[in-house]
């Protein structure tokens, strides 16, 4: 599976952004997907996942840092999930990873990400 992400870029505080990874190769519908961000100088942190199970929905989980100001979402007819980011902190600047797995349950973890895709920067100024 190759994941390409994309719509990063730079937004004033408060501002929105929505990120894409298109896939490509794999049954994207049957992948659990997740995002990941990793802040200069700063370990790669788990932001979003959502859950293969049926149609373009899914369960979703969130890290606390984002929870009620980002929405992870998935057009499985489009291979494509989506991180749409309102009210934008400077905190939230990093480089954004997308990831898949053939792992059955919501992942919140590196390690149970079989596929990663190159990242899109996200600057949020003050």
């Amino acid at each position: 599976v190759q994941l390409q992400a994309s719509g990063g870029g730079l937004v004033q505080a408060g501002g929105s952004l929505r990120l894409s990874c298109a896939a490509s190769g794999g049954t994207f519908s049957t992948y659990v997907l997740g995002w990941f961000r990793q802040a200069p100088g700063k370990d790669r942190d788990f932001v979003a996942t959502i859950n293969w199970s049926g149609g373009s929905g899914g369960s979703t989980g969130y890290a606390d840092s984002v929870r009620g100001r980002f929405t992870i979402s998935r057009d499985n007819a489009k291979n494509t999930v989506y991180l749409q980011m309102n009210s934008l902190k400077p905190e939230d600047t990093a480089v954004y990873y997308c990831a898949a797995t053939t792992y059955y349950t919501l992942s919140y973890y590196e390690k149970e990400y079989d596929y990663w895709g190159q990242g899109t920067q996200v600057t949020v100024s003050s």
